[in-house]
């Protein structure tokens, strides 16, 4: 990029004016997804058929918070093509879910990381947490057999927000995450930036919530696929 284009205001490094030129406000911004979700370009692990291929569909916990009593799976897994049922008993032995996030608490602790896995075999601690997959010779039948497998779920008090969650008293979800909080992370200089706001002709407040960090982590953007092509 031709920088002598860029206006050189007093004291702007080459990198700040590069800057201001690629990230202004306003900058027309390139979109990606296009090839993808308009022209049909995308290629999706729905888009894979391979010869035997097999088809999982997933039993979902209907409550928010609540003890497993039990999960029962014989009608489910008798049903036409169903290939196998697991729940997390099935699991145990395969470890649990591995958290690679290496950031510490504003105190210098680690990050909590509870045990979390594939299928809880305790608790479950989300409207839509997994305790069963189906697996089935057609997408048909393993969502039939989902529907069959019968969950008994004793429901625990829950909240709906991240805010309550972290309140004395709140329900707990992990044991040993005191008030939820498996990090209290702090970046930057911040008596610098109150400073900055108590010099502020005018301040505004902004709550944002992150519902989902797709974007951060690319959980979904990918899947694995066994077997041979062209067999």
């Amino acid at each position: 990029m031709n920088l002598h284009g860029i206006p050189n205001r007093a004291g702007q490094t080459a990198e700040d004016r590069l800057a201001t030129e690629k990230f202004a406000v306003g900058q027309s911004v390139p979109r990606l997804e296009d090839p993808m979700l308009v022209r049909g370009q995308g290629r999706y692990t729905d888009d894979v058929s391979l010869p035997g291929q097999a088809y999982g569909a997933m039993v979902r916990s209907r409550n928010a918070h609540g003890i497993i009593r039990g999960i029962d799976t014989k009608a489910a897994s008798q049903m036409p093509g169903v290939l196998a049922v697991y729940t997390g008993a099935d699991l145990k032995d395969y470890g649990p879910l591995k958290c690679l996030v290496g950031l510490n608490n504003r105190d210098g602790s680690p990050l909590k990381k509870p045990r979390r896995d594939a299928l809880p075999t305790d608790r479950v601690r989300y409207v839509g947490d997994p305790v069963a997959c189906v697996i089935a010779q057609t997408l048909a039948q393993a969502k039939d057999a989902a529907e069959a497998v019968v969950v008994d779920i004793e429901a625990l008090p829950a909240v709906i927000s991240a805010q309550e969650a972290a309140r004395d008293g709140a329900p707990q979800l992990y044991d040993d995450v005191p008030n939820n909080v498996a990090l209290d992370y702090h970046y930057g200089d911040a008596e610098a930036v109150e400073a900055a706001f108590a010099r502020a002709a005018h301040v505004l407040g902004l709550r944002r919530f992150a519902d989902h960090l797709e974007r951060e982590i690319g959980f979904h953007r990918r899947a694995h696929v066994e077997g041979a092509v062209g067999e």
